[in-house]
């Protein structure tokens, strides 16, 4: 039987990069479920900001746990001196547990997860690389909205998983001790490469959608003709660069260990995107 928390005002969660992909989800789930929660960003009511070490001890006062997803990325530099510094907080302010939202095949993520580890806290790592929702959340959304994806990306594949099964992962773990000292590494249940994914999406809205495989230094000049984020783009030109070498083709059971299920398809995201009218184009456009 497993047992969890009962939901009370003294079980408060800290959900940081709450208005991103993973953290908006974690945050509705754990609503839904009755219990409080805290948004950690930089426009809440008590806000959390990376850059400002200032805000911290507010946003930690009288949380039980924390889901703790690092902006931009676990492998910028500057981020295992910040996990180290938000590990040392927390403690003092009597957090509980963290669960990290790392990343899949990152040098510099491991980094931070060790530092996790050895925090004295309660602990689950949540590893996960590319996302479903980077084609309908993400930069790659106005690519396919213009009906040409180029990226530097060839023939590697790899296992997308979905937003929503990342964020009940982590709900699970914030919620359950007997996921305390798990690494659950991430993926869908069938690796396909980004031409495949974008064919996927294409087949799913009906239209036509090209891929174009592109070199890196033409990719950050597209991505920002497009107006993405300096830190975005870099943080993109890193993944394809650097992780997106084979290194995490195979497919991993965190779902099905977590949550007793297999995870979400590619396929079925291309279809709920695709109903959703998220790349839906007018006439005119």
């Amino acid at each position: 039987m497993i047992i969890e928390h009962t939901p009370n005002s003294e079980n408060t969660v800290l959900v940081l990069g709450a208005t991103g992909k993973t953290g908006r989800r974690v945050a509705a789930l754990l609503s839904a479920r009755g219990v409080p929660v805290r948004s950690g960003s930089r426009s809440a009511a008590i806000p959390f900001d990376w850059t400002d070490r200032g805000t911290w001890a507010a946003a930690l006062a009288g949380a039980d746990a924390v889901y703790v997803a690092y902006q931009p990325d676990l492998a910028v530099p500057g981020a295992p001196a910040d996990i180290k510094a938000l590990c040392v907080a927390a403690a003092a302010a009597g957090v509980r547990k963290l669960v990290l939202l790392s990343g899949r095949g990152e040098p510099e993520a491991l980094e931070c997860e060790a530092i996790v580890r050895d925090s004295g806290l309660s602990w689950t790592v949540v590893r996960c690389a590319w996302f479903d929702q980077n084609f309908s959340e993400g930069a790659f959304t106005d690519f396919i909205l213009a009906g040409e994806v180029a990226l530097p990306a060839g023939e590697v594949p790899e296992p997308f998983v979905h937003a929503d099964d990342i964020a009940e992962v982590a709900v699970a773990a914030l919620l359950d001790d007997r996921h305390a000292g798990e690494i659950y590494e991430l993926t869908g249940p069938r690796s396909l490469t980004f031409a495949e994914a974008v064919a996927e999406i294409a087949a799913a809205s009906g239209r036509e959608i090209a891929f174009i495989p592109l070199t890196r230094t033409d990719f950050v000049a597209a991505l920002t003709s497009y107006g993405v984020p300096a830190d975005e783009i870099s943080l993109l030109d890193y993944l394809f660069g650097t992780v997106l070498d084979g290194r995490n083709s195979d497919l991993a059971d965190g779902v099905r260990r977590a949550l007793g299920r297999e995870p979400r398809d590619f396929a079925e995201y291309a279809r709920d995107m695709a109903d959703s009218g998220v790349w839906s184009v007018t006439a005119d456009a």
